[in-house]
């Protein structure tokens, strides 16, 4: 049974007219109904930053909710993911997430996902109005970006189709240090357009661990990565085994103790080991509330979306920095077309290879197929004999010339890659002779 006045916060929102609202906005109580019934959001981990948007969106108005994790829950999880008791020690994330909102809050629904991302086909992904990221890896942020990127079309000029663009928001926490985003591909810069803004992950010299170890981390690694292959060579470490943790940790305090070094414990082990970084409830919460509110205004146009991130520091006070970071041109994953310089006497032979030789489109082909437009110039599989003849003509001969947008596809794309060819300009020497 609905209470009386339940969303009278929303329908202040989304019933009235204001100086902040977003382009196109329209008051109408219909918007409510449209977010509690129709509207589709899906919710990509269900850790520390996963049950906090969980809780909000289904807070916020959003009545169908999907959760995607791979993981099950462990004790030390219990600390900051307020959604998990003890007795869930085990169990899918996604599912019991899920349980537990749906029993808080009445007449929401959130369908759980037990399963890699990896394994949803794209046609999943593309059901959804907005994506909502609660990662902590850098590789399932790139996997998701390409998936959000593949729906984009582009005109002609190069310019997206509104009516294909998947958007995404992306929240990131690490210790009293956060982010949110919004992505819109083809509009805003794409995950892969900024990823200088994540640092690389810090290495230690072999020479340090194994002769100079100054600190408590380079014990640990010691043990990990040059003891194990010395006292355990041929056997596989496994970072979810508590028995090969604890080896590492016994070890390393061994060695800590050696050279006076303080602070290993087996807390501090499995941090190094497996890359935890600490989590912060607090920042989970405050980075989950600016994710949500952004999905809701992209649905609703109630207020100006952010342009485009938010970063915020807690470590000293309360600090937020609003940063409108711009485009790649040349991204392979939102850009109408990654320029690429051929000849135009160069065989569509000639262009495959030198794609596959490129150091940076080359990581991502195998057996590539080339089309232009909706002509195949180069299909692998059943089309390959119907296709071939192509391999010997010129790219001249079967584009329409310079700035021509080419589809190059891969078992290893999730989706089409766009190139844009450029021929070089031909230039005349001092006697006329063109080069």
């Amino acid at each position: 049974m609905e209470l009386a006045g339940r969303w009278c916060d929303l329908d202040m929102l989304l019933t009235r007219q204001g100086n902040l609202v977003g382009p196109g906005f329209e008051p109408d109580p219909a918007l409510r109904e449209f977010l509690q019934e129709d509207c589709r959001i899906l919710c990509v981990g269900a850790g520390g930053l996963g049950c906090e948007l969980l809780k909000d969106l289904a807070l916020s108005g959003f009545g169908n909710i999907d959760v995607i994790d791979m993981d099950t829950i462990d004790v030390s999880n219990l600390n900051r993911q307020f959604l998990f008791r003890m007795k869930d020690v085990g169990k899918p994330k996604a599912e019991v997430a899920a349980e537990r909102v749906m029993a808080r809050v009445a007449g929401v629904k959130v369908t759980p996902h037990f399963c890699r991302i990896e394994e949803k086909p794209i046609e999943f992904y593309s059901e959804f109005h907005v994506i909502i990221l609660g990662l902590d890896s850098l590789e399932a942020r790139r996997y998701m970006n390409q998936v959000a990127c593949s729906f984009v079309e582009f005109d002609a000029a190069g310019s997206p189709d509104p009516s294909t663009i998947k958007p995404m928001v992306d929240g990131g926490t690490e210790g009293f240090k956060g982010h949110a985003r919004v992505i819109l591909p083809g509009f805003t810069p794409c995950f892969d357009c900024t990823l200088w803004l994540f640092p690389p992950q810090t290495k230690f010299p072999l020479c340090t661990l194994a002769e100079t170890p100054r600190s408590a981390a380079h014990c640990i690694e010691y043990a990990h990565l040059i003891q194990w292959d010395r006292e355990r060579s041929g056997e596989e470490f496994d970072a979810d085994s508590d028995e090969h943790m604890k080896w590492v940790y016994e070890k390393a305090l061994v060695r800590a103790k050696e050279y006076g070094i303080p602070g290993v414990t087996f807390q501090h082990t499995q941090g190094v080991v497996k890359n935890i970084i600490p989590a912060i409830a607090s920042t989970n919460a405050i980075v989950a509330a600016a994710c949500t509110l952004e999905a809701l205004k992209i649905i609703t146009m109630c207020s100006t979306g952010m342009n485009n991130y938010m970063m915020y520091v807690g470590t000293d006070g309360v600090y937020t920095h609003t940063a409108a970071y711009e485009k790649d041109p040349a991204c392979q994953m939102c850009s109408p077309g990654v320029p690429f310089e051929v000849r135009p006497d160069m065989t569509l032979s000639q262009v495959i290879e030198a794609l596959k030789a490129d150091p940076q489109l080359g990581r991502q082909l195998n057996e590539p197929s080339i089309s232009y437009g909706a002509t195949n110039l180069y299909m692998r599989g059943v089309l390959e004999q119907a296709t071939r003849d192509n391999l010997e003509k010129t790219i001249g001969e079967l584009v329409g010339g310079d700035g021509s947008v080419i589809q190059v596809n891969d078992r290893k794309l999730l989706a089409p890659l766009r190139v844009k060819l450029r021929f070089p300009a031909e230039s005349a020497d001092a006697n006329g002779m063109v080069h």
